[in-house]
């Protein structure tokens, strides 16, 4: 009788543990196979479904084109200027400091550094570039050293020669990306607003405007004496056409610098075979040591040319900037007056005669 009641417990017992186990599977069971679910459509990074991130190259913003952007007009016109370290560093003012100075002591010209980019062709220039707050651009050649020690690349030279040619593409590409542009050398001094004469109604059609060195009298005469330390461009298919017949015959030069070449196509014609219009600018308005304007009431810029090196460049354009600030702080009777002239050019008359350590 005992033993019957020990079986019947011990079968009571087991009937209970067996349904408080089935019991506790029908409620876990459920949170076991969503956890389970939720594991297993988790997006996994595998190659079907990750999401692919573009490379650095693909995503950034053309550099070039960043900074034609911040400094262009509304008409996408940018001024240019080309500077290296000699420039930017070597004397005290240096070229670049003096060259800041004209649109500082010009009439109407301080705005126009708000559309000015400095193209830096080494580390040095471009930091003082940035340091000044300028819009800058730091100009990278494969192959090619244009820091050259720091030392200046003097007029003709092989590494100046070399470093024209460069900016000769650089402007070219410039013009492919639709931007007009003054192209300056910054021994330019900037004395007026060049755009109330660049760009007028008579000069919409002009597709390029040259400084020259001597002005012949007649302003559609390709005999006239260029100079591309100064001149206007604007962007459309005859210039481009130009630029890319120019720098094609770069290998071709040698001994030459990129403006003669240039030079000897326009006398051969090609301004005519491009259908080009072009304009040759009066020395009279943009001046420059080669033949200095006589009339202080109608320049807008003086270029140290006919100059050798920088020290007699930078030594005489001072000059040119005292003789501005003596005329414009005579004010009225300036203009009443022929008796304001420039300032002898002694350094750089004196630069043909001496002799520098040459880079190149």
């Amino acid at each position: 009788m005992d033993t019957s009641k020990h079986q019947t417990v011990r079968n009571l017992v087991f009937l209970a543990l067996l349904i408080a186990g089935l019991l506790f599977l029908s409620f876990t069971t459920p949170k076991v196979s969503k956890s389970f679910i939720s594991f297993q459509t988790f997006d996994c990074p595998t190659s079907a479904n990750r999401k692919i991130t573009p490379v650095a190259a693909e995503t950034k913003k053309d550099e070039l084109e960043e900074a034609l952007g911040r400094s262009s007009m509304a008409n996408r016109t940018v001024i240019i200027a080309v500077v290296d370290r000699a420039y930017a560093e070597e004397e005290i003012p240096n070229m670049l400091d003096l060259f800041l100075e004209s649109f500082w002591v010009g009439e109407g010209t301080r705005e126009l550094v708000d559309h000015l980019l400095i193209v830096a062709v080494d580390q040095t220039a471009y930091d003082r570039c940035l340091y000044r707050g300028l819009h800058c651009y730091r100009l990278e050649t494969e192959g090619v050293d244009f820091t050259g020690g720091g030392r200046e690349k003097v007029f003709m030279s092989e590494d100046f020669i070399k470093m024209m040619w460069r900016r000769t593409l650089f402007l070219l590409d410039v013009l492919k990306r639709g931007y007009s542009f003054i192209f300056t050398d910054t021994d330019v001094m900037w004395l007026r607003n060049p755009f109330t004469m660049l760009n007028t109604n008579q000069t919409q059609s002009v597709d390029i405007q040259f400084s020259t060195d001597a002005f012949l009298g007649n302003p559609t005469s390709k005999y006239n004496p260029i100079n591309t330390g100064f001149y206007h461009v604007r962007s459309n298919n005859r210039t481009i056409a130009l630029f890319e017949k120019w720098y094609g015959l770069k290998d071709n030069s040698t001994g030459l610098k990129e403006q003669d070449v240039l030079q000897n196509l326009t006398r051969k014609g090609v301004l005519r075979e491009l259908n080009m219009t072009a304009r040759f600018l009066e020395t009279r308005h943009f001046s420059g040591f080669c033949q200095d304007s006589k009339d202080f009431g109608s320049v807008i810029t003086v270029h140290a040319n006919c100059c050798r090196y920088i020290s007699a460049k930078v030594a005489d354009l001072i000059r040119v900037l005292n003789d501005w600030k003596k005329f414009k702080g005579a004010g009225a009777q300036a203009n009443q007056t022929t008796s304001f002239r420039w300032s002898p050019h002694f350094a750089c008359r004196r630069s043909w005669r001496l002799q520098k350590n040459i880079t190149g």
